[in-house]
C-alpha cells in the first residue's frame, strides 16, 4: 500500500521539489493550498502544474484549525511536511503581525490538527538558519543558541519550540530541519538570489538598465533546494524524531553571487548594480554558515551541487524564461549598453 504524504506549502519552491521527490518514491501525495489558489490556478499553482495529474489538492488555511482538521481526517497521512509560511525575511520587518499569525499560529494549528485527527502521522517542521541570527559561534550546528534578528527568525524559533513541545508532551513524531539558504530557478523573485538572476536576464536581453540591491556584503550558506528536500524525507525515516542542521558548510557573499552570475553572461556587475538604502534591513545578519556534520553521519546526507553550478543553473533558467516571453511576443531586442532600456527592477 502506498505511503501517504501531506505537504503544506506545496505550491512553493520546496513544496514542488518535495512533491516530485515523493512521487518518485511512489507516495500518494496530497497538498494544502489557500482557497484563492484554486480560483487562480494559472499563476498560484505554476510550480506544480506539471504534477497536478498525480496530486490531490485540498483547500485549507493555516489560520483555520477546522479546515486543517478536515484535511487530516480525510487524508490520514503517514507523513506531514509543514512548509507553508510567510518566508520573506524583509517583509517580516514590514508586517510583524501577519508573519506571527501565519508562522506561529499556523504551525500551532497544523500540529494541533495532526494530534487530534492523525496522531500517528510523522511531522516535519521547516526551520531556518535565520533562527540563529547573529550567532555567537560559527559555524552553526544543532547546539548553537538561537539569536534571531527578524520577525521571521523569531517566528521560526517559536515554531521550533512548538514542534519540540508536541514531540515531548504530546508524543508526536515531530522533527525540525534547520535549513540554511537553499535556492533554485523556482525561488520567488523577491528573494535576493532570484532577484539577481531574473533581473540579470532582463539586462542581458536589453529589457532593464540596472539592478538595485541592499547589503551585498552579507554572507550566506547557499545550497540547492532540490537536494535539500531529500533531507526532509530522510529525517522522517528515522526510528526516532530529531532535529538537524542542513547546509553546505560554505558561505558566499551576495557580491560573490553577483559576480558569478554576471560573469556567466560576460558582463561586469559594477556597470549595472546600484546600492539602494531602501533595501537595507533594520537589523542585518552579517554571516551564516552551517555545520551539517550530524546530518552527514546520521542521515548520510550531503550536498553535491556546487555554488557555481547553482548560480549558473538559475541564470540559464531565467535567460530561457525571458527569451520564451520575447518569442511569444515575437520580438528579440539586442543587448543594450549600461544606461539604456527601462528599469523594471522591483524590491
Amino acid at each position: 500500500m502506498k505511503r501517504r504524504a501531506l505537504i503544506t506549502g506545496i505550491t512553493g519552491q520546496d513544496g514542488s521539489y518535495l512533491a516530485e521527490f515523493l512521487l518518485g518514491k511512489d507516495y500518494e501525495v496530497h497538498g494544502t493550498v489557500r482557497r484563492v489558489a484554486t480560483t487562480d490556478s494559472e499563476h498560484r499553482l505554476d510550480r506544480i502544474r506539471h504534477l497536478m495529474a498525480n496530486l490531490e489538492i485540498h483547500p485549507a488555511s493555516l489560520e483555520s484549525y477546522p479546515s486543517l482538521c478536515k484535511v487530516f481526517q480525510n487524508v490520514q497521512p503517514d507523513e506531514c511536511y509543514h512548509l507553508a509560511a510567510q518566508s520573506y525575511v524583509s517583509y517580516s520587518f514590514e508586517d510583524e503581525f501577519s508573519t506571527f499569525k501565519t508562522n506561529i499560529d499556523g504551525t500551532h494549528n497544523v500540529l494541533a490538527a495532526l494530534h487530534q485527527c492523525a496522531p500517528t502521522c510523522r511531522f516535519y517542521f521547516a526551520g531556518s538558519s535565520e533562527m540563529f541570527g547573529n550567532a555567537v559561534t560559527t559555524p552553526q550546528n544543532e547546539s548553537t543558541p538561537f539569536h534571531p534578528c527578524s520577525t521571521y527568525g523569531v517566528s521560526k524559533v517559536a515554531g521550533f519550540h512548538l514542534t519540540v513541545y508536541y514531540r515531548q508532551a504530546r508524543h508526536i513524531y515531530a522533527s525540525c530541519g534547520m535549513f540554511f539558504n537553499h535556492e533554485s530557478p523556482r525561488r520567488g523573485c523577491e528573494f535576493v538570489t532570484r532577484k539577481i538572476t531574473s533581473e540579470l536576464a532582463k539586462i542581458k536581453l536589453g529589457l532593464a538598465s540596472e539592478l538595485r540591491l541592499g547589503n551585498i556584503e552579507a554572507k550566506r550558506d547557499w545550497g540547492h533546494a532540490r537536494e535539500y528536500v531529500r533531507a526532509m524525507w530522510l529525517m522522517l525515516q528515522r526510528p526516532e524524531p530529531d532535529d538537524f542542521v542542513i547546509a553546505t558548510g560554505q558561505n558566499h557573499s551576495v557580491q560573490e553571487f553577483l559576480q558569478t552570475a554576471f560573469e556567466h553572461v560576460s558582463l561586469d556587475y559594477h556597470d549595472w548594480v546600484k546600492i539602494d538604502p531602501e533595501f537595507m534591513r533594520p537589523l542585518e545578519v552579517k554571516e551564516l554558515v552551517g555545520d551539517a556534520s550530524k546530518a552527514r553521519q546520521v542521515l548520510a546526507w550531503e550536498n553535491q551541487i556546487s555554488f557555481r553550478d547553482l548560480v549558473t543553473e538559475m541564470v540559464e533558467a531565467d535567460l530561457e524564461l525571458q527569451q520564451q516571453t520575447l518569442r511569444e511576443n515575437k520580438t528579440l531586442p539586442g543587448s543594450q549598453s549600461p544606461g539604456a532600456g527601462q528599469d523594471t527592477t522591483t524590491g
